[in-house]
């Protein structure tokens, strides 16, 4: 999983203590429905959907599942500027 320093630092503030569980779970579920690791637009769009809270955490996750590509267009990342969308909502690399 493409755990990028800016989404490590959004999990760290919205889960504190639990933040390495939430990658962890997240890690799982990408091998689970991609068979590699995500990329980083995609894990942040699961980060975007859930926005602290582990129900909402579960039901992105359960979207990747569903569809990977509702997922992106749920949390607007689908276009060509979701890189600029990214620097938005995380900052810029």
């Amino acid at each position: 999983m493409v755990i990028t320093s800016r989404i490590a630092a959004r999990l760290e503030a919205q889960y504190g203590a639990e933040a390495s569980s939430v990658a962890s779970l997240l890690e799982e579920a990408e091998v689970r429905v991609l068979r590699e690791s995500a990329e980083e637009r995609i894990t942040a769009a699961v980060v975007i959907l859930a926005d602290g809270s582990v129900d909402k955490l579960l039901s992105a996750i359960e979207l990747m599942e569903t569809d990977w590509r509702d997922l992106l267009v749920a949390a607007e990342l689908a276009h060509a500027d979701w890189r600029s969308r990214l620097d938005d909502v995380f900052g810029a690399n």
